[in-house]
């Protein structure tokens, strides 16, 4: 989790609780592909979907009620929905699940042609890498999206004020 929030500010659901942790299913599920139905992978993703498109409906919210012209309101609410379902989506969901994916599937070849352990085995030693390599990819794409959005998508942005969906 983020660092907690100042003391005195408001508790986000999304980033200061456990209810962030949801946005790691899908790379759990990827972990574990090689031992679950494809199903539970789905809804792994399912799972992580929810937990964007709510953290993005609520930073709406939030951005709606702050008082302000009807124009100014509604061009706020965009932009905080649109950066934070883009930015959790590239960065809770499609980059550490693709990278997870891939760690995983090169680490089950690289055992199978490596080693002669048998197949569930590999299959548990690629589940535990899996595992084990979320936490170090977080902060790193964390970062990286952060980049992307400031050098692309938040240039479009009304205002010189960046939203904080990070």
């Amino acid at each position: 989790m983020s660092e907690p929030p100042p003391r005195g500010a408001e508790r986000d659901l999304f980033r200061d609780t456990w209810v962030r942790y949801l946005g790691y299913a899908n790379e759990v599920g990827e972990a574990f592909r090689s031992l679950v139905p494809a199903t539970v992978v789905w809804l792994s993703y399912g799972v992580s979907s929810s937990y964007v498109l709510a953290d993005a409906i609520d930073k709406g919210k939030k951005a709606g009620a702050v008082p302000s012209s009807e124009a100014g309101r509604s061009s706020r609410v965009t932009v905080a929905v649109v950066d934070t379902f883009v930015w959790q989506a590239l960065a809770s969901v499609a980059i550490p699940g693709f990278t997870i994916n891939r760690v995983c599937a090169a680490s089950l070849y690289i055992l199978g042609t490596a080693t002669r352990w048998p197949l569930s085995v590999r299959k548990w030693t690629t589940t535990a890498l899996g595992l084990l390599v979320i936490p170090v990819i977080i902060h790193p794409i964390d970062r990286s999206v952060d980049f992307l959005l400031d050098s692309s998508l938040r240039k479009l942005y009304p205002s010189v004020e960046k939203p904080s969906s990070s």
